[in-house]
């Protein structure tokens, strides 16, 4: 028989992320250098200096210098370069 305090942590592992089973997007920041956004909807613009990202909770705004897309594809998409500001127009519901 396994404990509570063992089962509580095996029913921790097994959940799912909330970003996998909410559409809510998830960010990750590599030293202003690199920037993963998942479960994203699409991109509304891109320039090498702005990039307007929309996602289920809004549009984010990512601006900065020698922007790129480097890696895209239905869900994640990585923008590299000079990340200098990041801002989120949240989504009226």
């Amino acid at each position: 028989m396994t404990s509570p305090k063992k089962e509580s942590r095996i029913k921790k592992l097994l959940e799912m992320p909330r970003e996998i089973t909410t559409n809510e997007p998830k960010i990750t920041i590599v030293s202003f250098q690199e920037m993963l956004i998942e479960n994203y909807k699409g991109v509304l613009e891109y320039e090498n200096y702005y990039v307007r990202v929309n996602t289920y909770i809004g549009i984010m705004n990512i601006n900065g210098f020698n922007l790129n897309l480097n890696q895209i594809s239905s869900d994640d998409l990585i923008i590299t370069g000079r990340i200098t500001s990041i801002e989120i127009e949240e989504q009226e519901e």
